[in-house]
């Protein structure tokens, strides 16, 4: 997929995203797939939710169908981030400004190659990582191959006591379970819509 196609397809999903209410997080292409990532703004207490990606894949195969800036056949996803996200562009990093992230190096030795710890500030050029020793290490947005974001679960929660047989105080069984897990915000879990283009 060229820049010039990616700005084109930029520039119709953004409004798209602007009136849902959702910031466009990334657009990539990966084989015979379109991926569109859009996200809430940071700082909303909630992912996006399947409804909206749902209206947001229509809206934007719209876009696409009429303006039709990408040649060829091709699937195109709607998705939302997922537990750990890709970091491929500045605008990337500096939204994730005090998030644990994982870098790879590109052209170092083995042993150098993997940066993780703290991301403490980001600006146009490069990214300052706050090392586990204290030190921080300033990487420069074209000595990285790859980037994410960590993310850790917290401690799963403990079984009652001695009640392991999962009865209540009255004897009977309860039938709750707890995994530890929030499975209500896709913007943990991550969600995605897909729908085949075809293109002659």
């Amino acid at each position: 997929m060229s820049s010039s196609e990616i700005d084109r397809v930029q520039a119709l999903v953004e409004p798209v995203a602007s009136d849902l209410q959702l910031d466009l997080y990334d657009i990539e292409r990966r084989g015979g797939t379109i991926r569109i990532t859009l996200d809430t703004p940071p700082g909303s207490p909630a992912g996006v939710s399947l409804d909206t990606l749902s209206l947001a894949t229509r809206q934007i195969s719209r876009e696409l169908d009429h303006e039709d800036p990408i040649a060829g056949r091709y699937t195109l996803e709607v998705t939302s981030p997922g537990l750990e996200r890709a970091l491929r562009t500045p605008a990337h990093f500096q939204r994730e400004v005090g998030k644990d992230i994982t870098v790879r190096l590109r052209d170092v030795e083995a042993d150098e190659r993997r940066v993780r710890g703290k991301l403490v500030a980001a600006d146009d050029q490069a990214a300052t990582i706050l090392l586990d020793d204290g030190a921080e290490q300033v990487v420069s947005y074209d000595a990285i191959d790859k980037a994410r974001t960590i993310f850790e679960w917290g401690p799963t929660p403990k079984q009652g006591g001695k009640n392991k047989s999962g009865k209540n105080k009255s004897g009977k069984k309860s039938g709750k379970k707890s995994s530890g897990i929030d499975k209500t915000s896709s913007k943990q879990t991550g969600t995605n819509v897909t729908k085949e283009t075809q293109r002659s």
